[in-house]
């Protein structure tokens, strides 16, 4: 049973056609997504521009980012839908973008006073706040 689809993780980062598995996602973060991509995501997890700014110079430096045509690298495809898929699990948790964007971005008890959006910054991190939204979900003692 999956809770959160690759068509809502797609959607996040508002990847059309939108991929119907997740092997198919996993396919296009390979071949590289579209800068739109990152874009889309940052959108999603920031209100303010300069936070957005910092959080897309985070995702791909700068230059690296001014450099790029149309297509992210693999790896730079795979942060975009590693923080995608963080922002549509909280968004499922929470029932609420916006409670999604607020519990990302405030420091969290169980991740060592860290903000869950910086804790996902890496793929072990990201499984971290994905248990722990997940705990949450299910009611268990976080």
């Amino acid at each position: 049973m999956v809770l959160v689809t690759p068509e809502r993780i797609a959607s996040i980062m508002a990847l059309v056609p939108a991929p119907h598995s997740f092997a198919e996602l996993d396919e296009m973060v390979s071949k590289g997504l579209p800068k739109g991509a990152l874009k889309a995501s940052i959108d999603h997890v920031h209100v303010s521009a300069e936070d957005r700014k910092q959080l897309l110079y985070r995702i791909v430096p700068e230059a690296t980012y001014k450099r790029r045509r149309e297509s992210l690298s693999a790896e730079e495809s795979a942060r975009v839908e590693r923080l995608a898929r963080i922002f549509a699990t909280a968004a499922y948790v929470w029932d609420s973008e916006e409670d999604a964007r607020s519990f990302l971005n405030a420091p969290h008890s169980m991740l060592q006073d860290r903000r869950p959006l910086d804790v996902s910054m890496t793929e072990l991190g990201a499984r971290r706040v994905e248990e722990l939204l997940w705990r949450l979900y299910y009611g268990i003692a976080a």
